[in-house]
């Protein structure tokens, strides 16, 4: 009911009914509101609990997986890979779907590379090879998104790349919520049929190669189930940061480190931040504010805050 157009409850309720037909058109008529709820509100506040849900997911997976409080969804390049497929897709001036599918296929692409580079090198500290590899390919699509921001228009291109990377649900529509939710539903599948296997990882490569764990090929499912999740909702939201950083850690204070509690507290939380600051992004000013801004400036205190203040170990 909050923002620029102000509604009330009862007018929520009016237009809902109609919606569902318990009440005719003649009896309230559909109006402004009716075309704010379902053509515009309804679809942001269903991206913006699919986009923190999926976010805070992913970052517990991969705080698992790297048995690292300070890993986040984004460690593997993910998201500078779909921050560069939407700015090339701002570039040449295509359609918002084919921006949005650009995005979702260079973040998989991405991490895609980062596996493949891995792979190619032979090491003692795999995983350790393997987050190297995303810092790299992550720096290198940073240096490619940089060079399309100074070849894009300054006028046209350039704010709207800068606001995508920004984070927003401004534009959202109800086939984007459509479009991503499967990818999403399938990236979390893998994650919850195996998510007992999670615990065992936690205890490190050996211990679960003991245990009859592939680490290897588990690590390489769970990332890419992840990954998805990450890719899909990047691809409509933009890159939105500390979400999947903060939140397991706020999850895991409040239920600890077994992954079959910690998913869903993790996801659920991270619902509600995600649309506490959708709210806030567009009711702070008259402008819409970034999300990426207002999740770094609550963020990082309350991440200090956690640093500072957890007792319970993570793993």
């Amino acid at each position: 009911m909050t923002g620029p157009y102000q509604a009330s409850l009862g007018d929520l309720l009016q237009a809902v009914a109609r919606y569902v037909g318990l009440q005719s058109a003649a009896e309230g008529g559909p109006g402004t509101i009716d075309t704010i709820l379902f053509g515009v509100r309804i679809p942001r506040v269903a991206a913006a609990l699919l986009t923190g849900a999926a976010l805070a997911g992913a970052g517990a997976v991969y705080q698992g997986l790297f048995r690292n409080p300070l890993v986040s969804p984004d460690i593997l390049g993910v998201s500078a890979g779909a921050g560069l497929g939407a700015a090339f897709g701002i570039f040449f001036s295509l359609p918002v779907f084919a921006i949005q599918g650009l995005a979702f296929v260079a973040g998989l692409g991405t991490v895609g590379l980062v596996y493949l580079v891995a792979t190619m090198v032979r090491s003692y500290e795999p995983t350790l090879v393997l987050v190297l590899s995303g810092v790299v390919m992550g720096a290198l699509a940073g240096a490619c998104l940089s060079l399309l921001k100074i070849l894009a228009d300054p006028y046209d291109q350039l704010p709207a790349i800068t606001f995508w990377l920004l984070g927003s649900l401004a534009a959202i529509r109800p086939q984007d919520v459509w479009g991503s939710l499967p990818a999403v539903l399938i990236g979390l599948l893998p994650i919850l049929l195996l998510r007992w296997r999670m615990n065992v990882m936690s205890l490190g490569d050996e211990e679960a190669s003991a245990l009859g764990i592939n680490p290897r090929r588990l690590r390489l499912i769970l990332v890419m189930a992840a990954t998805l999740m990450t890719a899909a909702v990047v691809s409509i939201a933009g890159v939105v940061g500390w979400v999947g950083l903060v939140i397991p850690h706020i999850a895991r204070l409040l239920v600890g480190p077994d992954f079959t509690r910690l998913l869903p507290t993790a996801m659920l939380i991270g619902a509600g931040y995600m649309l506490l600051i959708d709210m806030i992004a567009r009711n702070l000013t008259t402008t819409e504010t970034p999300l990426g801004v207002l999740t770094a400036f609550i963020g990082a205190p309350v991440f200090i805050w956690l640093l500072a203040s957890g007792r319970r170990g993570w793993s």
